[in-house]
């Protein structure tokens, strides 16, 4: 039996994490105490509270057919975990930096972050603290 079927990441509930309250998207028929037993089982927190709202399917248009279709309907569970306690699906990642140098001995700063599926993402700064760049262009005018 899954309980729970995805987290809920918006800025909305990345927000409310802040402040210890995880939202989640769980079954149909899933009650507050089995949601509550489930999430402090898998994520080993003590859970406070759990508060549950059901969401109904949106209705969207089709526009090729000229027909109306209805999404599906969602619960979604607000968990409530003790003081302290957290829950690292929903941590912002933290970003760190590296310094390469390059075959001239330029060095290089790259900013490594990963996302919340544990991806790595780099990105290349393009000056590096304290470095003078080497090789200089020069501009070749027809005079």
């Amino acid at each position: 039996m899954i309980v729970l079927r995805r987290p809920i990441i918006t800025e909305k509930s990345m927000k409310l994490a802040s402040t210890g309250l995880y939202t989640f998207e769980v079954d149909k028929n899933a009650t507050k105490p089995i949601i509550a037993k489930v999430v402090s089982e898998k994520f080993n927190v003590k859970v406070v509270n759990v508060k549950i709202t059901n969401v109904k399917g949106k209705i969207r248009m089709q526009r090729a057919a000229r027909k109306s279709y209805r999404m599906k309907d969602v619960k979604k569970a607000m968990v409530q975990v003790g003081k302290g306690a957290k829950i690292a699906i929903f941590e912002t990642p933290k970003e760190q930096d590296v310094v390469v140098t390059t075959g001239e001995g330029e060095p290089i700063k790259l900013r490594e972050k990963k996302d919340i599926l544990g991806r790595t993402k780099v990105k290349i700064e393009s000056s590096a603290v304290g470095a003078a760049p080497t090789t200089q262009r020069k501009v070749i005018t027809g005079k």
